[in-house]
């Protein structure tokens, strides 16, 4: 909840968005002479179209998803992704325009110095993390791609002004849902993966592959890096219909999972912006974000915060992605999530401008804005 970043997809047993979210941090767009490129990695949560290049069961480019948007895009809900929101922020400052995907035939030549999004649907930190939908871009893939923008890069304006790019500009990782939800919790596997894997060792395999794939990212360049945990992903709608025995709450298990990921994943930002000469990163709490709207959604304006507002079957309409034959409600703005995995528009709405402007509480040791301002 990806906000709450309900990782995705599109496929029974696939992943939430919500939660884990928020993602989604990505196409934030910055002033020029602070922050001149904004490259995002993740999953469905801050996918901004990649998948619609590649052969994969996870895609978003039909309708209902894109509904508030003037119509579907590859964007895993009714409208704009927290990236897209934070960009939105930043066009209000007179800065530039939202991060592109990677795969787009457009996606070349001067429009690379801008930016890049490597974001696929079912992503995720391992590299078995979501074959159940054939096609997607791991973070290790994702990373490969993005050496292949810096040589681009590189090659356009000279190797001492590419790093000089690279350098200032935001980098913006959203990963982790997926390993758990289209991975050591997939119906069909997480039977015989529990049995052999603790979850205890399975967050230690997911960290320390993250480390190495953090650490690579700054060795190519990166230096202001927001790495946005897992939410809540135990309370979509696909986690509850699933888990019937959890009545009318979250699911324990799946939430406890994302928790001890993320108290390991705070303490490496940590470790890696000590450690890596002239980094800043900043860890990003979309888990307290979320949960906090979960916990007050009344306050917020929404009216419902269980359910799917786009749903076919479930008792929280979580048991079928989002589809032609989907009923969708009436006013999507009532509905903290949009499908069985993903938030809203407006739920995005909310986390994106806490991590551009919260305390410590939401994103540590600085907010998007600030570290914009570096």
């Amino acid at each position: 909840m990806g906000l709450l970043m309900f990782d995705k997809q599109i496929i029974a047993g696939i992943v939430p968005a919500i939660l884990t979210i928020t993602s989604i941090l990505v196409g934030i767009c910055l002033a020029q002479n602070t922050t001149p490129a904004n490259f995002v990695f993740g999953d469905s949560l801050v996918d901004a179209g990649n998948n619609n290049y590649i052969v994969s069961l996870s895609k978003a480019n039909y309708l209902p998803n894109g509904i508030d948007l003037g119509g579907p895009t590859g964007r895993y809900t009714n409208g704009r992704t927290i990236a897209d929101i934070v960009g939105k922020f930043c066009q209000e400052l007179g800065l530039k325009d939202l991060t592109p995907p990677y795969l787009a035939p457009t996606t070349t030549g001067p429009v690379v110095l801008q930016g890049v999004n490597y974001a696929s649907g079912g992503g995720g930190i391992l590299n078995q993390t979501g074959k159940i939908f054939g096609g997607r871009i791991n973070m290790d893939a994702q990373l490969d791609n993005f050496a292949n923008t810096r040589q681009d890069i590189i090659g356009s304006i000279g190797a001492p002004a590419a790093l000089k790019l690279l350098g200032k500009s935001m980098f913006s990782v959203v990963m982790g849902s997926n390993d758990f939800i289209n991975n050591y919790l997939t119906p069909i596997i997480s039977t015989a993966e529990q049995k052999l894997v603790s979850p205890e060792t399975f967050v230690g395999l997911m960290i320390s592959r993250f480390r190495l794939q953090l650490t690579r990212l700054y060795s190519l360049g990166a230096r202001k890096i927001i790495v946005v945990n897992v939410g809540p992903i135990g309370c979509i709608p696909y986690q509850r219909d699933v888990n019937p025995n959890a009545g009318d709450n979250c699911v324990d298990f799946t939430n406890q999972l994302a928790q001890s990921f993320n108290a390991q994943l705070r303490s490496l930002v940590t470790e890696l912006s000590t450690n890596l000469q002239g980094s800043q990163f900043v860890y990003a709490d979309v888990y307290h974000i979320v949960d906090d709207i979960l916990q007050n959604f009344m306050s917020y304006g929404f009216e419902n915060a269980n359910s799917a507002c786009c749903r076919v079957a479930g008792r929280f309409g979580g048991l079928i992605p989002c589809g032609s034959l989907s009923k969708v409600c009436e006013d999507r703005s009532k509905f903290v999530f949009w499908d069985p995995y993903h938030p809203s528009d407006a739920a995005n709405v909310i986390v994106a401008r806490r991590l551009m402007d919260g305390d410590s509480s939401d994103i540590t040791p600085i907010n998007i804005r600030q570290l914009a301002e570096l």
